[in-house]
């Protein structure tokens, strides 16, 4: 089948479910199992884009761009070409783990000040719905040259079946209409956001259909001339005109500060390739995203806190103990020292190795917390069970990013969590356009999180903020066998840990890995957990460790994919998070 054939089949067959031929989206499917290909997202019209994708003889590779451009049109609150994210893949036949960075940048413009107003921090609040707080989309460089490396599809025809969908429309869930509601006040006060998801004064109705005819003109633009129409063409225009004049219903009381973003800050973005973060677990390669992600160090160093431990063998209690242990002191850690390599000296190396994190372990205790805010350890000098300076508290992050799987017949892998940060993003329509900008500056810290101390993630001209997007491939000696992220913020280092271990160690099938009841230590007095996990018995047991808790609704939406030893590759997403994930495989067993 040559290429031009596929990509004609893609064309007439993926979009069934967008067109007047499907009354409804695919079902969502929390798990499949089968062989020829495989894709988990939180969506079941973007996990369709990918199967076909696959199914007329794609790869990973352009799998993942598909299923990410879908996304930007059904779950535009999360994810598009207004955002930035992390791309780590794994080829079967080399055996490398690659990673693109598509994380957004500051104006060159940028200060250490860039939210500091008269001396004082603006409110978050503020920061969030402006110009100021958009950064340097990442997201189409990211699909470019992760095509242009390893995929078979063009821009063009990955990009086909997205724009398809947001010309012809799709049907709402209850999903989109909540995320549509709980930004109505801000939303109201952008005309071309109003005009676009309140069209009617309120959030489209569940059932109905949403077409979004701006974005697919976008997307066509972009499949004509490429990425340039952004970086450097009138897609671009109009977004540095929006970030520089956003645009204010003139009725509006809502204070909207403009940003400082310009047409050389786009031309002179690079989606650059990095060295992924690599440690090994139970004999298991453990690959993820190095800074500016704090995710690969972070989900890196609890696992090597975890390693002195057999975690299979522990009680409930200890196990869920030893992992909030890890995931606390891992924290203070990132707090301190993660931050992008371009402008800080991040000691990645010291971060992942044994002998810093046995030097952490050795502060946990089995019949008693630890008290946060717990302070960092030195890496490049680890002392057992010592600690250096002040704590550094974890900044608050926006958790509705998204994040998807793939996998192929050829065992080639991509893990690609992406975002425009709060849900939402910044608010703001680019007028025409049909996308949300993101709010992606705001992940910097507003001032030192420590007063006196050097602190690597303020804001900096062209620098990436720090991120807690965790994309992670498992290999077992060179084979890929176990892919996995999710949303949720600072929360996603934690998820992904969580269901890393409950895989992994207490051998839990995949899809009940993910829907176990979460709870998320950050280096806080508090441990979030939702309040499934409040109500077991586990909870009672490690409050009487000195666990302290506070309720949230919901942690996380993971979606993974295994690698099975029969060949066959099984797919897994939430059942309920999110209102459930779509787990699709090319050829399901039965």
């Amino acid at each position: 089948m040559t290429r031009l054939i596929a990509a004609a089949l893609v064309a007439s067959t993926v979009l069934l479910p967008g067109t007047a031929q499907a009354a409804q989206s695919p079902p969502r499917v929390p798990e499949a199992t089968g062989w020829g290909g495989a894709v988990s997202s939180i969506d079941p019209d973007a996990s369709e884009v990918g199967i076909s994708v696959l199914r007329h003889g794609g790869n990973a590779v352009d799998a993942a761009v598909a299923t990410a451009a879908a996304l930007g049109v059904t779950d535009p609150f999360s994810a598009g070409v207004g955002g930035g994210g992390f791309f780590v893949y794994y080829d079967a036949r080399t055996r490398r783990v690659s990673t693109v960075d598509g994380r957004e940048t500051a104006p060159a413009s940028a200060t250490a000040n860039l939210f500091v107003e008269n001396g004082t921090p603006i409110p978050f609040d503020q920061a969030v719905t402006s110009g100021l707080s958009v950064g340097v989309p990442g997201t189409p460089k990211t699909w470019q040259e992760a095509l242009r490396r390893w995929g078979t599809l063009s821009l063009r025809e990955a990009l086909g079946p997205a724009e398809r969908i947001a010309r012809d429309g799709f049907t709402v869930d209850a999903t989109f209409n909540q995320q549509v509601a709980n930004n109505a006040a801000r939303f109201a006060d952008f005309p071309a956001t109003r005009a676009l998801y309140l069209p009617q004064g309120t959030a489209p109705a569940v059932g109905t259909r949403f077409r979004n005819p701006d974005l697919a003109d976008t997307y066509r633009e972009l499949a004509r001339h490429g990425t340039d129409a952004l970086y450097r063409g009138p897609i671009g225009d109009d977004l540095v005109k929006t970030v520089r004049t956003p645009p204010v219903d003139p009725a509006s009381t809502r204070v909207v500060r403009p940003g400082d973003l310009t047409k050389a800050d786009l031309s002179r973005y690079t989606a650059p390739l990095r060295e992924p973060s690599r440690t090994t677990y139970r004999g298991l390669d453990v690959y993820g995203m190095a800074p500016p992600s704090s995710g690969g160090t972070t989900v890196g160093e609890a696992l090597n806190i975890l390693e002195g431990v057999d975690v299979g063998t522990l009680t409930p209690t200890q196990y869920l103990h030893r992992f909030l242990e890890a995931s606390r002191l891992s924290f203070a850690d990132r707090n301190r020292w993660v931050g992008d390599p371009a402008f800080t000296d991040v000691p990645t190396r010291d971060l992942l190795s044994q002998r810093f994190a046995d030097s952490r372990a050795c502060l946990i205790t089995p019949d008693k917390a630890l008290t946060s805010p717990v302070a960092p350890g030195d890496p490049r000098n680890p002392t057992p069970c010592a600690t250096s300076g002040v704590p550094a508290p974890t900044p608050y992050e926006g958790e509705h990013t998204t994040h998807l799987t793939t996998a192929d017949r050829w065992g080639n892998v991509v893990a690609y969590t992406l975002t425009i940060e709060q849900e939402g993003g910044s608010g703001i329509v680019v007028p025409g356009r049909g996308f949300l900008l993101n709010n992606e500056l705001t992940d910097f810290s507003f001032t030192p999180t420590t007063p006196g101390l050097p602190d690597p993630n303020l804001p900096g001209p062209a620098k990436r903020p720090r991120s807690s997007m965790a994309p992670t491939i498992v290999l077992n000696h060179g084979k890929a066998v176990l892919a996995l992220g999710s949303p949720g913020g600072a929360s996603i280092i934690t998820t992904v840990l969580q269901v890393l271990t409950a895989t992994l160690d207490r051998h839990l099938p995949l899809v009940d890995a993910i829907a176990a009841p979460r709870a998320s230590q950050r280096n806080s007095t508090t441990t979030q957990a939702e309040q499934a996990f409040l109500t077991t018995p586990e909870a009672t047991a490690l409050q009487a460790l000195g666990h302290k808790f506070t309720a949230t609704t919901e942690i996380g939406a993971t979606t993974a994919i295994q690698l099975l030893p029969n060949g066959h590759q099984h797919a897994a997403a939430e059942p309920t998070r999110r209102g459930g994930g779509s787990a699709r495989v090319v050829w399901p067993t039965h």
